[in-house]
């Protein structure tokens, strides 16, 4: 079911309201429950509401394929049973550890077999056979990628961890586990939830707040403008382009390299937005996942505040148990510094290799990611990476010219890493990038038709306006202290913008990962 479809508008309204006639009544709850009549305890009405989130995640994820549903529900049952068997290894003698730490990596290496084997067997056995030159038809298997397999399994696996590391205690509760693992706003592209944060909201009563219900609104207002209306038009223009991109002017290239950066970040953000502000019909907080990346001045800004919850998964699970940024220095070594560096250089080109292959099967994923560590090289060996952490221009209303410049160079940086994100190959990357490199670039851009072209500036600009002028809020449409007439007009606005531009309906970039 897709959050800008027809489906997905019936869908929610009906869940929310019976979602909160199923919560007991109380000082904050609402006036009307299902439990002010039934005399049932306040821990039992909890784990009927998570049943019914439970119930509507399924229905959420099965609306693709039903069989889906077999495979995340085995994910979460083993995770569930790792937790319980790690936490009572732990409250053990000293050998406990040593099971605790049994049962962690057994499930481990469960999930990413699972994955490995949904999402990267076929690509493995077809780059064996290329590189012996043999046949490897028989051996694929040629199965359907569940979707948001990434996503969930990475959820899952936080989990483990965390209860090995005693972050935190391991439920019984296996209603509510499911409920985490399945949350069906952010289950299919995140945000990657952690375990510490997201299972404890639904292991604790949780009444309706009116005002973090308008607010999320606002966000999944935001998002559906920022998918319908900036990702999907950009989109047209990019398919257009990319289908016969040998044979385009190296402006028309370059203009659908910009647009598809704002696709990609209008797709996936615009996603993030609509799950973040659903959660909060639900009385859930999620973690915010993107935080106005293009306004980055380098790029280790730029990875600060884009995929967030994907990037601290990284850093927390695979960065920092690799040595982070203090790792030990041996005793032996003579040049400390210099170990540290190499360490430090190791560690960041790892979870970059890492986070490239997360996103599919691809050696383009891969050399996306090489390139993103190498961008990331001098700031490490200048110690410039943790230079910018603060928003740009903060208090201020405008960006100086130094600041404009770092900007305009940190998006240029990452268009070409796109580039090679959205290339099918290598070879088609280079070739598009030596497309845009010759004379033709000083020409006008190729489209179809003004109907195609004409709605993006209109977008961008809005796009880019409302974030900036937002960009120390939770989201580009926090306008809650705006005057009441402002704010319905603002609403207005996006509304029609989205009729008046909204393109064909068009899938989330980020399902396919």
């Amino acid at each position: 079911m897709l959050f800008n479809s027809i489906e997905f508008a019936f869908f929610l309204p009906i869940v929310f309201l019976l979602y909160w006639f199923l919560t007991p009544s109380g000082t904050n709850g609402p006036r009307y429950s299902l439990f002010r009549y039934w005399l049932v305890s306040e821990q039992t009405a909890l784990r009927i509401q998570n049943a019914f989130v439970l119930i509507a995640s399924y229905i959420f994820y099965g609306w693709w394929d039903w069989r889906f549903l077999l495979l995340i529900a085995f994910t979460s049952f083993c995770s569930w049973g790792s937790g319980l068997l790690i936490g009572k290894s732990v409250a053990q003698s000293v050998d406990g550890h040593k099971k605790a730490k049994f049962w962690m990596i057994a499930n481990i290496i469960l999930n990413l077999g699972i994955l490995a084997v949904f999402k990267y067997y076929d690509f493995f056995v077809s780059e064996f056979g290329q590189l012996f030159g043999i046949s490897t038809d028989s051996l694929l298997l040629k199965i359907i990628l569940p979707v948001g397999i990434s996503f969930y399994t990475f959820q899952a696996l936080s989990y483990s961890i965390d209860v090995y590391r005693q972050k935190i205690e391991p439920t019984k509760d296996i209603i509510a586990f499911f409920a985490f693992i399945s949350f069906f706003p952010q289950l299919i592209a995140g945000p990657i939830e952690r375990a510490t944060n997201l299972l404890p909201q639904f292991l604790q009563k949780r009444t309706f707040s009116y005002d973090q219900a308008t607010d999320g609104m606002r966000q999944i207002l935001w998002g559906l403008f920022k998918k319908i209306v900036v990702a999907d038009n950009c989109a047209t223009y990019v398919d257009q382009v990319w289908a016969t991109y040998d044979t385009q002017t190296g402006s028309t290239l370059l203009l659908a390299a910009i647009l598809f950066t704002f696709q990609i970040y209008g797709d996936f953000s615009g996603y993030s937005d609509i799950a973040i502000g659903t959660a909060k019909l639900f009385g859930i907080r999620l973690m915010r996942n993107f935080n106005n990346p293009y306004f980055s001045r380098d790029i280790a800004e730029f990875w600060r505040r884009w995929h967030i919850s994907l990037t601290t998964w990284f850093r927390d699970y695979v960065y920092i148990p690799l040595g982070g940024s203090r790792p030990e220095i041996p005793a032996h070594i003579q040049t400390p510094d210099r170990y540290k560096k190499w360490i430090i250089v190791r560690n960041t080109f790892v979870i970059f290799l890492l986070s490239g292959f997360w996103h599919g099967a691809n050696w383009t994923f891969i050399a996306w990611g090489a390139y993103h560590a190498l961008l990331f090289l001098p700031l490490i060996l200048f110690g410039k990476n943790r230079k910018y952490t603060n928003q740009v221009a903060e208090d201020r209303l405008l960006p100086t010219w130094k600041e404009c410049g770092q900007m305009l160079l940190t998006f240029a940086l990452v268009v070409l890493g796109l580039i090679i994100f959205r290339a099918p190959t290598i070879s088609q990357a280079w070739e598009y990038i030596g497309g845009i490199c010759n004379y033709s670039l000083i020409s006008l851009p190729w489209a179809e038709s003004a109907k195609t072209i004409l709605p993006i500036p209109i977008v961008l600009i809005n796009l880019i306006l409302f974030e900036w002028f937002n960009r120390q809020k939770s989201h580009g449409l926090a306008i809650q202290s705006f005057p009441m007439l402002l704010r319905w007009g603002i609403y207005g606005y996006l509304c029609m913008l989205i009729l008046a531009f909204g393109a064909q309906p068009e899938t989330f970039i980020y399902f396919q990962f």
